[in-house]
């Protein structure tokens, strides 16, 4: 019977203050999914500023600073210039806000194809092959059945999206021909009840609770402002008057005319035994409040307080630059891991109908999301070179590490993180230069040995 009792009291319980027991007012606390309709997401992006910021701030930052291509001159050119014919950052910004808003949106890889059903051959693509980019959200594309063969590419994935033409025909897209974004993905596409199956949840799911909040205490503090000031008039034998109309409306007209006279000349007339207090609300403790709720919301949407709200909170809980490098380097992180595999086919593409070809040399990096100061990439750069000075110290006479491969390995750095712009071009420039210098040597020579031999006299 102990043991019994024991396995069913494997908790903390306490009779005395109902804790774990069926009067524990925690113990009927239990997690549901808060669920937003379309329009209700439509009205909190479009009518309130934390939902709106929530949404673009992440989206804008990590394409903010975009990318920066590793090829020749003239191959970057080329590149730099498709993406702005086909408008490569605003399209993919504005597919990363509506995915994070309404839980997926897909960009669509336009190439001329009329069978949209067969996977995108990017082999095939050459130059100018790249037509268009269009924008769809989860709520124009349908996800079709899920591919459930694990050696898929597509395991896990719609094997197939349908989309509804303007004449009422389904058309439907092969996922190869799609840069697809989910806004928050679900732990397992077998347990999403949405009614948008194969897509994410808006970002908005997770945190609306804590903006209903934050929202609702701003309001209630706004509303503080019209009570700020209260006047109290104790008026002998009021209740026992009020039921007299004649009463009523005499009372009425007596503190109107007081308001009167006390707004015009700032005295308050008041007869012998009338009394008069004036109450104020104190104010000095909502700010505190209200910034704690507000940090909430910054924690529950993983955006600094910095950041969301556009100033560092003073006091404990303010949030500053560790905050925000975190924050970038978080970006930085979805950066690597799903916005670069989501992309590599458009990327892919993107060259080729840049070059009409593919440079198996051609990558891109990331450009950095926290920028240095003048100072710091002055600092940066003497440490790099006096790292490479070290490298090159002799030892016995012999030199550690070849002066020649340290040259070479500082100057890719220089031109990799952009110290000293156009020093490719320059170096470039210079070995030409250098090259001609034999020939112009040569050619010196030769014109005195032949005037030489004109003259020889001379």
């Amino acid at each position: 019977m102990a043991n019994i009792i024991a396995f069913v009291r494997d908790s903390l319980t306490n009779m005395v203050a109902s804790l774990g027991t069926s009067r524990d007012k925690a113990a009927a606390n239990a997690y549901s999914m808060p669920m937003l309709t379309d329009e209700e997401l439509l009205n909190a992006y479009r009518g309130a500023w934390l939902p709106k910021k929530i949404v673009d701030i992440p989206a804008f930052d990590s394409i903010r600073a975009w990318r920066d291509w590793q090829a020749k001159k003239p191959q970057i050119e080329a590149i730099e210039a498709e993406e702005k014919r086909l408008n490569v950052m605003g399209k993919l910004l504005e597919t990363r806000i509506k995915a994070r808003l309404w839980g997926g949106a897909a960009l669509v890889i336009g190439t001329g194809d009329q069978n949209l059903t067969q996977p995108l051959a990017v082999e095939r693509i050459g130059k100018g092959g790249l037509k268009y980019l269009t924008v769809m959200t989860r709520r124009h594309l349908t996800a079709g059945e899920i591919d459930r063969d694990p050696a898929s590419e597509w395991y896990g994935k719609p094997k197939v999206y349908q989309l509804n033409s303007a004449d009422g025909a389904q058309v439907e897209i092969h996922p190869s021909r799609l840069v697809i974004f989910n806004g928050s993905q679900p732990p397992d596409e077998d347990i999403v009840t949405s009614a948008y199956a194969g897509w994410g949840d808006s970002v908005l799911l997770s945190v609306v609770d804590a903006i209903k909040q934050a929202d609702g205490t701003a309001a209630n503090i706004a509303s503080l402002v019209f009570e700020a000031k209260v006047n109290v008039i104790r008026i002998p034998d009021f209740m026992q008057n009020l039921g007299n109309a004649e009463y009523r409306a005499k009372i009425l007209e007596r503190y109107t005319l007081a308001a009167t006279a006390k707004g015009i000349n700032g005295d308050l007339l008041l007869d012998k035994e009338e009394e008069y207090e004036q109450k104020t609300a104190s104010f000095a403790t909502l700010p505190d409040v209200l910034m704690s709720f507000l940090q909430i919301v910054s924690g529950a949407a993983d955006i600094p307080a910095t950041r969301l709200l556009g100033q560092s909170p003073a006091g404990m809980n303010a949030t500053g630059e560790s905050d925000l490098r975190n924050y970038y380097d978080r970006l930085q992180a979805m950066q690597t891991v799903e916005m670069t595999p989501a992309m590599a086919r458009l990327d892919e593409c993107l060259i080729r109908s840049a070059l009409g070809s593919r440079d198996p040399d051609i990558y891109y990096e990331w450009a950095p999301l926290w920028g240095m100061s003048e100072k710091e990439k002055a600092d940066v750069f003497k440490t790099k070179a006096d790292a490479a000075r070290q490298l090159v110290g002799t030892s016995a006479g012999q030199e550690i590490i070849p002066r020649d491969a340290v040259s070479d390995a500082l100057v890719n750095t220089f031109i990799e993180d952009g110290s000293l712009p156009g020093l490719d071009a320059a170096i470039e420039e210079y070995g030409k230069l250098s090259e001609q210098e034999p020939d112009e040597e040569e050619h010196a020579a030769a014109a005195t040995q032949s005037s030489a031999a004109m003259n020889p006299s001379g």
